[in-house]
């Protein structure tokens, strides 16, 4: 069983809107696994808020610092609560100046410096675009939880280490071009190449996709790659959006022989779903001068079945 993140929420009751702001934020990421301090609800009338903080700051695995104007302003003059925060924080980072618990979140600031003094070294989610609010929850959410939106890969072996073969270092050099580590993209590459295998996505959204020849204007795709725990055909779809609920449709085959233009859903092993819309595909076996296959993905981040 896993063990949920504790977060405590630091920030300025600059007014209700931003107060509302905060506890939407914090009831969202509570449903996300994240077990969330809040004065709001943490604090009933005639407690005692330096134990409060104290006691949050201490039991805390990260601490969210709301980096609003206001907010920067307390903790750099040591006002209020913000200033009293900031006081255990600092002490925090003077005793670990390794430490990543702290995660600056930028909101409602516009000031040349939009981090306190003693945060300025930290990297920060950018939330004052609320137009790209989902973009930056995920990153959010994906950092408290561990799990990097652009995970490192795993370290291959040196291309010049010495070997017999003479062909060995093209080859090692030449795989590393079959991957995709965003999770969105075009892809186009000859599947005669590299046993027909593609990587797209990266960390625990990874998905390794499988193709062989099938004929012009189709292609197999299988779920024999350790990472990929089943795959389906998506039928009567015409576009990413109308895919409410990938679960729906049948994984219980081994392969799929889509044609261009339909697409294909694909789980992986940590409960991510991804969808593969197939584009132009050609086949040697069929006349094409060079097998080929393009085609466009996107990988749900938020570990939902949906692609609306």
């Amino acid at each position: 069983m896993s063990v949920s993140s504790k977060c405590f929420i630091s920030y300025s009751h600059d007014n209700d809107l931003h107060k509302e702001w905060v506890l939407n934020l914090a009831t969202r990421l509570m449903k996300n696994g994240v077990d969330i301090i809040l004065d709001q609800w943490d604090v009933r009338l005639g407690g005692d808020l330096p134990s409060f903080m104290e006691s949050g700051l201490t039991e805390a695995d990260r601490v969210i610092c709301i980096c609003t104007e206001a907010y920067v302003s307390k903790a750099n003059r040591g006002s209020g609560g913000v200033g009293y925060e900031k006081m255990i924080l600092t002490s925090e980072l003077m005793s670990n100046i390794n430490s990543k618990k702290i995660i600056p979140l930028i909101k409602s600031n516009d000031a040349p410096k939009v981090t306190p003094v003693f945060l300025q070294t930290k990297a920060y989610v950018d939330f004052r675009d609320e137009n790209n609010y989902e973009a930056r929850y995920i990153e959010l959410i994906h950092e408290i939880h561990g799990e990097y939106t652009k995970a490192r890969p795993a370290l291959g072996s040196n291309p010049f280490e010495a070997s017999e073969s003479p062909i060995a270092l093209m080859t090692s050099i030449s795989m590393s071009q079959y991957s995709n580590p965003n999770f969105s993209g075009e892809v186009e590459f000859d599947y005669e190449n590299n046993n027909g295998r593609y990587i797209i996505g990266a960390g625990s959204m990874q998905f390794e996709l499988s193709f062989s020849s099938a004929g012009n204007g189709s292609i197999h795709i299988y779920n024999d790659p350790k990472n990929i725990e089943g795959i389906a055909l998506a039928y009567e779809v015409n576009s990413f959006s109308d895919i409410t609920d990938a679960s729906l449709f049948d994984y219980t085959s081994r392969s799929r022989t889509p044609k261009t233009g339909e697409f294909i859903t694909l789980v992986n092993q940590n409960g991510f779903f991804a969808v593969v819309k197939i584009g132009d595909i050609k086949a040697r076996s069929h006349g094409a001068e060079r097998s080929s296959i393009s085609f466009e993905y996107r990988i749900n981040q938020k570990k939902e079945t949906g692609f609306e």
